[in-house]
């Protein structure tokens, strides 16, 4: 056993809370991951609430997780912040931004040893495809899926130029129009997302796809940092945005263009992102893997106590992490979305970012089933033929990535066994469209589909 695994769990703290009052943290910038290996006092403070009993005293108390200045990345940060990791014994977790996906998928390769992140906050099915090393060059890098982070707050951006042309929820009536711009305008309509064969290019190319635009073959649709996006929306050369938030806000009340939807409007409660680690980490610490999940646990539920939410915008939206104006922050997390082009304005708060429960069930919990999902739009689109190649292989990716087991642990150990859901599935989802996805069938789902690359 570990000299921290002998000391008491109140010494420990005390000798933390020492260290750390004269300590000035020196938080990461974009690319540039930090190095923090001390404590707030505020942690010590919200640590000391808690007895760890031997048998769950972590491993190790440091963590390397990067994340992303969006809202999907919210329950890390208040984890760190108010505490909540340290609460649990994991007083030296370090939640480091990342300039891009790109980069966090590079730091993960290398691991925390190497300079890099022993996992954090993906779009998915990014552990997946590390996993089997398909974004990675061929290097396998065993990731496992710990909890999803949030649900919502994404959406579909189109440009101003494109005002009162149809291009909304449904795009049924605007089809033609897109499919008409390579004789109209010298080019094809072009889309971006922010990293290819995941979340946001899910997103807009099911929004694509339902009004009957084949985003493969109809428009170029590529993979774009979000500044590079913006700024081609506003000068004419980039015509919609697969956007998290808070760029939906940004865009509209900057004049840049409209949201043709929220994927709340797509999706009600959609999964979004989640927290993945590497499985190598994990196996070595599977009691710090679970202090973790009752530390981001414990953030989800603050997260969403509407009580909570204005200084929740206060601390994201700071220098340190998302840094941007608390006024861009704060409509998302009060569900009031600006739509633009004459659209109504959402005004729910149950359409903005969930983190712990929803109207359907646990945010927190990661379904088996909705990994199924990611990877049947994988096949859909004919990406990974060469990996992915049926329903019974995606299964036995989802088996070895996906730790619901850890969650369960975890929620149990927490107390929080009220929150456990009964199965590893939600069911069948439905689509804004009238599709449905049955995880018990997800052929019937596949038939269904008029646009498709299978």
């Amino acid at each position: 056993m570990s000299t921290f695994s002998n000391v008491s769990r109140r010494r420990f703290l005390l000798t933390a809370g020492a260290s750390a009052a004269g300590s000035i943290f020196l938080k990461g910038c974009l690319g540039n991951p930090p190095s923090m290996t001390t404590t707030s006092t505020a942690e010590v403070a919200n640590a000391a609430a808690v007895d760890i009993s031997p048998e769950q005293m972590p491993e190790t108390p440091t963590a390397k997780l990067g994340y992303i200045p969006i809202v999907e990345s919210a329950p890390l940060v208040i984890a760190k912040e108010k505490g909540f990791f340290a609460k649990y014994g994991m007083t030296n977790v370090e939640v480091s931004k990342q300039a891009n996906w790109a980069s966090a998928r590079d730091n993960v390769t290398i691991g925390s040893q190497g300079g890099g992140i022993d996992g954090g906050q993906w779009q998915m099915p990014m552990p997946h495809l590390l996993t089997e090393g398909i974004i990675t060059n061929g290097q396998k890098i065993p990731m496992y899926v710990l909890a999803q982070l949030n649900t919502q707050g994404n959406g579909i951006a189109i440009a101003g130029t494109h005002k009162g042309k149809g291009l909304q929820l449904d795009i049924s009536n605007a089809a033609d129009y897109i499919k008409g711009f390579q004789s109209s305008q010298g080019r094809k309509f072009k889309a971006a997302h922010t990293f290819p064969n995941v979340n946001q290019d899910f997103w807009i190319r099911y929004w694509f796809a339902a009004g009957g635009v084949n985003p493969d073959t109809d428009i170029d649709l590529l993979a774009v940092p979000p500044a590079e996006t913006v700024q081609g929306m506003r000068n004419g050369s980039m015509d919609a945005f697969s956007t998290g938030d808070p760029w939906p806000y940004r865009i509209v009340t900057d004049g840049i263009g409209h949201m043709a939807a929220l994927t709340h409007q797509m999706w009600k409660f959609h999964p979004e992102e989640y927290l993945a680690i590497r499985a190598d980490w994990v196996d070595q610490n599977p009691k710090a893997t679970k202090a973790l999940l009752k530390g981001l646990m414990e953030a989800q539920q603050w997260c969403d106590r509407p009580e909570n939410r204005a200084e929740l915008v206060q601390i994201c939206a700071g220098r340190n992490y998302f840094n941007i104006p608390t006024d861009v922050l704060t409509p998302p997390y009060e569900g009031k979305y600006e739509m633009g082009d004459g659209n109504q304005a959402v005004n729910d708060i149950k359409a903005g970012p969930l983190y712990w429960k929803d109207d359907i069930g646990s945010v927190s919990y990661p379904y088996k089933s909705h990994d199924l999902w990611f990877l049947t739009e994988s096949m859909r689109w004919g990406f990974h033929r060469d990996r992915l190649t049926d329903f019974d292989v995606a299964r036995k990716i989802i088996d070895a990535v996906n730790r619901e087991d850890l969650w369960r642990e975890a929620a149990k150990e927490a107390g929080f066994d009220a929150d456990i859901p009964e199965s590893t599935s939600r069911g069948v989802e439905t689509f804004f469209d009238g599709k449905t996805f049955d995880p018990e069938n997800p052929d019937a789902y596949i038939n269904s589909l008029e646009i498709k690359t299978v």
